[in-house]
């Protein structure tokens, strides 16, 4: 049985490869890979990422990565780049 956190895994995983994981283009590759389980409607009437996957994403990349809210999708933090003050998701 598939859990957030392998969904969040697979996450980590596809932003280690691409530096850059963008929310709109990932909670349709998540819904079609692991199912409707991880993802909901909002308010809005969009696709978004569930909760709980969301709450292990963000303890696994604690200190690594940054959500980037201009672009609306998380990328690793730079070589020297401090954690301190950047925007978190």
């Amino acid at each position: 049985m598939t859990t957030a956190k392998d969904v969040a895994d697979w996450m980590l995983a596809e932003l280690t490869a691409a530096t850059y994981l963008e929310q709109g283009a990932v909670v349709y590759r998540i819904s079609e890979k692991f199912g409707e389980a991880f993802v909901y409607q909002n308010d809005n009437g969009n696709l978004a990422i569930n909760k709980k996957v969301l709450k292990e994403f963000r303890t696994l990349t604690e200190g690594k990565a940054v959500w980037d809210r201009s672009d609306k999708g998380w990328r690793l933090l730079r070589q020297g780049e401090k954690y301190e003050g950047l925007q978190a998701y």
